[in-house]
């Protein structure tokens, strides 16, 4: 059961880190500065950063020991989330660029 279990994790950050590397394309085309760095052919970790402007950076860190999202303004930490809550807002990001908010349009949301 536990090997199973662990499969299936692995197979869940790797097609997560495969979402992120899709989500910080469609960003850059989008005209965000945006980046998500792997470590490895492995998929088992990633990086994920994006800039909302003014200063207002979102960092999504995942690996096989953890899911974190941090978002900062200013460099001040104002939120920090871990596993299905850093999803779910990833999601809420997700759902920003799907309905085209620009750049400018997405600092006045979030100020």
């Amino acid at each position: 059961m536990f090997v199973r279990l662990a499969n299936q994790h692995r197979q869940f950050v790797q097609d997560l880190v495969l979402d992120l590397k899709a989500l910080a394309i469609v960003l850059e085309k989008r005209g965000y500065l945006a980046s998500c760095y792997t470590c490895g052919d492995e998929l088992n970790s990633a990086s994920f950063m994006v800039s909302l402007g003014g200063d207002h950076l979102i960092r999504f860190l995942v690996s096989d020991y953890g899911i974190t999202w941090t978002e900062m303004r200013d460099d001040r930490e104002l939120m920090k989330l871990e596993g299905a809550e850093a999803i779910n807002q990833l999601q809420e990001l997700a759902n920003l660029i799907k309905y085209q908010v620009s750049p400018a349009e997405c600092e006045v949301v979030a100020r």
